[in-house]
């Protein structure tokens, strides 16, 4: 064997080869379930600021997908549970596999931030981000928008935009 190292990852964990050694650990993948009371669904909220830009680029208009709703919300309380903004929260996170658990429509994509106080200018952010602008502005029919708020940092709000087909 090289010195090189493989890693691999599964939905139960991972395995580490390096210069004969084999390590393992088994880690339990994140469900759609486990959204705390304190997370807010603000889809109807962001649904027409983002259907706006949409028909200003010339595009249909999208409508609000129950699954996206839930895959947000699901997304923004992990954000808190972390107290850190990522789309991707653990060694093992994978976001194609949250979206399947979730019955999410494929293809999706995601949008996360944090710290607006308003769904107003979070979606200004968004809409202000190459990356996030493009998400919206992809091929989708569905969204959902959701944010949480971490009680150990001020009421820190962190919000989730998950688009879906």
């Amino acid at each position: 064997m090289t010195q090189h190292s493989l890693m691999t990852f599964s939905r139960r964990g991972f395995v580490l080869v390096s210069t004969g050694t084999l390590l393992s650990a088994c880690v339990s993948m994140p469900t759609n379930k486990g959204v705390t009371a304190g997370t807010r669904d603000e889809t109807a909220s962001a649904l027409p600021m983002v259907n706006e830009l949409r028909r200003s680029k010339g595009l249909p208009a999208l409508s609000a997908n129950s699954a996206a709703q839930q895959a947000a919300a699901f997304q923004a309380n992990r954000m808190v549970k972390a107290q850190k903004m990522a789309h991707l929260i653990g060694l093992t996170d994978s976001f194609l596999i949250r979206m399947r658990d979730g019955n999410v429509p494929l293809p999706a994509a995601e949008n996360v931030a944090a710290g607006q106080d308003t769904v107003e200018r979070v979606v200004k952010a968004w809409i202000g981000s190459p990356h996030h602008l493009e998400n919206m502005l992809g091929n989708y029919g569905g969204l959902g928008v959701a944010v949480a708020y971490d009680a150990a940092a001020k009421n820190r709000p962190y919000w989730a935009m998950v688009l879906c087909r």
